[in-house]
């Protein structure tokens, strides 16, 4: 396949329809990193806000590195896989601990930082420095696929050699960060999942060999997906104090912080819980007992399902809980919680109890 056969129509679409975005207007190793943390399992649309204010309220990475681990977990919150949130914290306290500022420039150091693999750590090398290194996002894995017609799963470790060794061949050595660029962006806009009449239109069309071959729509590949997990969580909602109004400026709730580092919503808050492997879950005893209200829902991660249920106790005096905090329920915004949480929150004033 002739590589400047590649080229020349790949960035004439791409100076045609690329997206004019914050991060692709620097060359600023931090909010290039940035921006690459928060577009991992994120899709442009919703990171973009998160981008915004974190470099608003975070400018260089030493503003980071001083930061409270609670305050960046909190500006990540909605955003899931929270520890990308963590490991941005560390690799901004690594950084300065290790005299790195602005931000690292050999691939290496960038590579060694926690959170930090080969795609991101070639993203911003050659996203910043035009160093000759592949970003192999999701997009790049599909259009190689499918411009080579590779049937490798992508996600396991063969695949992943064999894919970073033909991307190394198309590698525009001499123009890395126009290349990565626009191979990102075309999987992004055009060779995407669904690909409907864009092969009819593709200036890679006449090289791409899933397309002549009819396997493009089938590409790529990836390993079986393992099983769902079935989680029952009931949570407790104490409410102390009186409501003015619908309002809840003096009432006082109960909140806990998630503790084991293994499981989900790590460092994040949420009301008292208790986890149940069955679909009726074991109640601590006098818990339910004076509960007035209750609502569930299910919530869905990547490997696992919450079935939640949320009982709303209104008493006159707190249950001693260990390792919870009594909050005023107007501070409620002023910590991290899971996503789960904000859903349930939203779900609160209907099932409020009058």
């Amino acid at each position: 396949m002739p590589n400047s056969f590649v080229y020349n129509n790949l960035y004439r679409w791409f100076d045609s329809n690329r997206r004019v975005l914050p991060w692709r207007e620097t060359e600023d190793a931090y909010c290039i990193w940035l921006s690459e943390v928060i577009l991992q399992q994120t899709r442009v649309a919703q990171g973009l806000d998160y981008y915004m204010r974190f470099v608003a309220r975070w400018p260089r990475v030493e503003d980071l590195a001083a930061a409270d681990e609670a305050e960046v977990l909190r500006e990540w919150q909605g955003l899931g896989y929270y520890s990308r949130a963590r490991n941005l914290h560390k690799a901004a306290q690594m950084i300065v601990a290790n005299g790195w500022t602005p931000f690292p420039t050999r691939f290496e150091d960038i590579r060694s930082l926690p959170g930090i693999g080969d795609y991101t750590a070639g993203a911003i090398a050659s996203f910043a420095y035009d160093q000759p290194y592949p970003a192999m996002d999701g997009n790049v894995y599909r259009v190689v696929a499918r411009l080579l017609d590779i049937d490798e799963p992508f996600d396991t470790t063969a695949g992943k050699k064999l894919f970073h060794q033909q991307i190394e061949k198309f590698l525009d050595h001499a123009h890395p960060r126009l290349f990565n660029s626009a191979i990102m962006e075309f999987g992004a806009l055009h060779c995407t999942p669904v690909l409907g009449d864009n092969c009819l239109s593709c200036p890679l069309q006449s090289v791409c060999l899933g397309y002549a071959h009819g396997t493009a729509e089938l590409l790529p590949v990836r390993k079986p997906r393992p099983k769902v997990r079935d989680r029952w969580f009931t949570y407790h909602i104490y409410l102390n104090g009186q409501m003015v109004n619908d309002q809840m400026a003096n009432v006082f709730t109960l909140i806990r912080k998630r503790e084991n580092p293994k499981d989900i919503w790590y460092h994040l808050y949420e009301f008292p819980c208790e986890e149940s492997d069955s679909e009726a879950p074991q109640q601590r005893s006098g818990l339910t007992s004076n509960s007035e209200a209750a609502f569930e829902f299910t919530h869905v991660l990547s490997h696992q399902k919450i079935h939640a249920r949320y009982i709303i106790h209104k008493v006159q005096k707190m249950p001693e809980i260990p390792g919870t905090l009594l909050i005023p329920w107007e501070d409620l915004n002023e910590y991290a919680l899971s996503r789960l949480t904000l859903r349930a929150l939203d779900k609160l004033r209907a099932a409020l109890p009058r």
